[in-house]
């Protein structure tokens, strides 16, 4: 299940609900017991390795020289 962010606008704390994502827009008292709160606007982050590494001119290396861009490597 989907974690999401809310603030309170009574109190100011932030806090997180974990819920199903058909339940995403119900309303969410914050932990205070205040039902003014607004659902807050997150990010996902992304973790794992590439799916195949790169190869052919110009896929290896930092850049700059000797790194492959110069064509001195």
């Amino acid at each position: 299940m989907p974690t999401y962010a809310y603030r309170c606008r009574v109190c100011a704390d932030s806090f997180e609900l974990t819920r199903p994502m058909s339940e995403s827009a119900a309303p969410a008292p914050c932990p205070a017991g205040h039902d003014d709160t607004t659902k807050l606007l997150t990010t996902v982050a992304l973790t794992g390795a590439a799916s195949a590494p790169a190869s052919g001119p110009g896929a290896g290396g930092g850049g700059g020289c000797c790194g492959g861009a110069c064509g001195c490597g």
